[in-house]
């Protein structure tokens, strides 16, 4: 009897979950296909002028600012974050370990808008100095959002590399190769489904972000030039936004959570395709 209530427990907790995806998905997708074709698939999707009180509803340079941020995130944080994993793992020792370990997860315990703070008062300046211009920009936020993604690739990837199994490393070694080698050569690459895993969530995270993003990001409403340029992203503009919003503005904020959906939903895709495909291998 225990057991088979226990299953029932289970199977509603699953089930509560999917219910929320499914009222999630319906309520977005209810509320913002309609407004897209109101407004027009090409021009909500290609538009390069956002400006409501003109009833222009292009998010072009949104995209292309959540792109830019992400993929400057992304370069920031997954090299620092696999090679921290792998020292955890594989090189620190037991008292250094004790000191890292909490600092790592002090860091994702952090709330975003205190990031917010630091990338305002620490990093704005240090790019102001170093590149000119007011510091605000598409390099300081891409620096900001590779530092709030790091515990997420790095527990993740640190979880992953530990569940190998240690007769490779064992085996590694038997064969004549270093400690160095045996590790990024054998063991590593055995824990790239996990690792792959955790810069998944950690471009979630990315793309996710929003208000560290507004107070360094310049939250220009254009398409940058370069990385030292202003740029606002999907999530910035649905919060600077929504507050004050009616009517077809509103709508159209609501389809630009939708087009933020379909990107999440492409991502974690890409990501089963992939890991499928190592998994054949």
């Amino acid at each position: 009897m225990k057991e088979k209530l226990m299953n029932i427990v289970f199977l509603a907790a699953a089930c509560v979950s999917i219910v929320m995806v499914v009222l999630i998905c319906v309520f977005l997708l209810g509320s913002g296909i309609p407004t897209i074709k109101e407004i027009g698939v090409f021009d909500f999707l290609f538009g390069k002028v956002w400006r409501p009180g003109n009833d222009l509803y292009g998010i072009l340079p949104f995209i292309v600012g959540s792109i830019y941020v992400t993929a400057g995130a992304i370069i920031v944080g997954v090299p620092i974050g696999i090679l921290t994993a792998v020292y955890m793992a594989k090189f620190c020792k037991g008292k250094m370990y004790k000191i890292v370990k909490p600092a790592i997860n002090l860091l994702a315990g952090i709330p975003s808008i205190v990031y917010g703070f630091f990338g305002l008062w620490v990093i704005v300046p240090i790019m102001s100095e170093l590149f000119g211009g007011s510091g605000k920009s598409i390099l300081t936020a891409s620096v900001l959002l590779g530092i709030m993604i790091l515990p997420t690739i790095i527990n993740i990837s640190e979880t992953s590399i530990r569940a190998v199994p240690e007769s490779y490393y064992e085996g590694s070694l038997a064969l004549g190769a270093t400690h160095e080698r045996s590790v990024f050569k054998v063991v590593l690459p055995a824990a790239k489904s996990g690792i792959l895993a955790g810069i998944i969530l950690g471009i979630g995270r990315a793309i996710g972000e929003t208000m560290a993003l507004i107070m360094v990001a310049g939250n220009q409403k254009i398409i940058p030039d370069s990385i030292f340029d202003g740029v606002r992203t999907l999530t910035g503009n649905i919060v600077m936004e929504m507050g004050y919003a009616t009517d077809l503005h509103r709508e159209a904020l609501i389809a630009t959570a939708v087009v933020l959906f379909v990107f999440i939903l492409i991502i974690n895709l890409l990501f089963s395709v992939i890991k499928a495909r190592s998994q054949k291998e």
